[in-house]
């Protein structure tokens, strides 16, 4: 069951980088940098995930990235996602969060699973919404 919106954040993507083009199915390398809120904490969110495009014209991603406080309080998270090309040169994902931390102010975090959506426009500016998935 999809819970609370737990996570927003408004950022763009800072590199791309082709890691491979075998079989006609390129593999990508984006790195993005971001800034929100995530159980209501103000945060920076870094993370670099690679993606491959399939035949049929939709994408596959998984990525690694931190949330970080401005007191240093860090959170890692892992994550998969399918994506769409859209009409307006940008690319629209849906997918899965799932993250570790120490922090006492992110523990609820530890077990749980969030769902997310990462928009992305032509000129590389990214909008990202997640939910806890209960």
């Amino acid at each position: 069951m999809l819970g609370d919106l737990i996570g927003e954040e408004q950022g763009e993507i800072s590199g791309f980088r082709v890691l491979a083009t075998d079989g006609g199915h390129p593999v990508m390398e984006a790195s993005f940098r971001a800034s929100g809120t995530m159980l209501g904490a103000e945060i920076t969110d870094m993370g670099t995930y690679e993606s491959v495009l399939g035949a049929d014209g939709t994408l596959f991603g998984e990525g690694q990235g931190v949330l970080m406080t401005r007191d240093g309080e860090t959170v890692t998270w892992h994550g998969s996602g399918v994506g769409r090309f859209t009409e307006s040169g940008g690319v629209s994902w849906r997918g899965a969060l799932f993250w570790e931390t120490a922090s006492a102010k992110f523990t609820r975090l530890n077990g749980c699973a969030g769902v997310f959506e990462f928009e992305t426009d032509a000129n590389d500016k990214a909008t990202a919404k997640v939910w806890e998935w209960k």
